[in-house]
């Protein structure tokens, strides 16, 4: 997906997970087929996941990373109403493997498919709420990544809109984009989940079952965690989750500007490497310009 992707087999996470968690050496390892962009994971047993960043980069920024990831995973544990990743270990560069990486609880379910349902919907809502429940500590919204200002990622959208010429209604998208990067704002920053994607998502008889990759829990705009609302709602669950989320005006535009941002970016990006990360993209786009469309 990547240029700078880094090629893992098991066999090295074996070495590594002897190497340092000898107590673990007998545990089998398998790879997880998994549509995610950053991390790649493999089974360690039946109880523990292996998370290993798949692309090249500053070991000691890395490391960091691992180390916030963590954290933020660990400020979620039984303060939402659904299971979280829980952090078990974390794991240095060794042979093989450049870069520090971690070891989490798994947590069994499916992410969603097909049609949802407004129990989802609401269940969705109930896990935004908990999660902004979860106080900042004074922080705020700092890089440059998703959460901060619309109009941060003006040159971005502009990108993905230029990638994605034939494959969409980029005339529609970028007349769309116009309107919602402005969209008004008046509340602080809350904790937010952050990247609130189907694949992220387990369910359970159409019931919200456990959210995944907390690892960029922080503070943000509140309206960063609607993205669900059109990368996987329908009409009728997407008005359950505003509903029970109570979003005005402003905070739904804004939630559909941060949806537009997301999957922008990875329509044409992702189309040959990920298909089902560019078909998601492209069921976002397609559900905001339908919304647009009856508004």
């Amino acid at each position: 997906m990547h240029e700078d992707q880094l090629d893992v087999a098991d066999s090295t996470v074996r070495a590594l997970v002897a190497d340092q968690f000898p107590h673990w050496a007998d545990l089998p390892v398998t790879p997880v087929a998994s549509h995610g962009t950053v991390n790649l994971l493999f089974r360690l047993g039946d109880e523990l996941v292996a998370r290993l960043p798949m692309q090249e980069g500053d070991p000691e920024a890395v490391c960091a990373q691992v180390a916030q990831e963590v954290e933020a995973a660990r400020s979620l544990l039984g303060r939402v109403p659904v299971p979280t990743p829980e952090p078990v270990a974390t794991g240095r560069p060794g042979p093989g493997y450049p870069l520090a990486w971690s070891v989490y609880r798994w947590l069994p379910g499916a992410t969603p498919g097909g049609a949802t349902t407004e129990d989802l919907g609401t269940d969705l809502a109930e896990f935004v709420l908990a999660v902004r429940e979860v106080g900042t500590g004074g922080r705020t919204f700092a890089g440059d990544g998703r959460g901060g200002r619309l109009t941060d990622h003006d040159a971005y959208v502009a990108r993905g809109l230029r990638s994605s010429a034939g494959l969409i209604d980029t005339e529609a998208l970028a007349a769309l984009w116009s309107d919602l990067r402005t969209a008004d704002r008046r509340e602080p920053d809350t904790t937010t989940h952050g990247d609130l994607m189907p694949g992220n998502l387990l369910v359970r008889d159409g019931r919200l079952a456990a959210v995944l990759d907390v690892g960029g829990v922080g503070p943000a705009d509140p309206a960063l965690d609607l993205m669900p609302a059109w990368n996987l709602l329908d009409a009728s669950s997407r008005q359950a989750f505003r509903e029970r989320l109570g979003a005005d005006e402003a905070l739904w535009d804004r939630g559909r500007g941060w949806a537009f941002a997301q999957a922008i970016g990875c329509h044409a990006y992702y189309r040959h490497t990920n298909p089902v990360m560019s078909q998601t993209a492209h069921r976002t786009l397609t559900a905001l310009l339908e919304d647009e469309a009856v508004r």
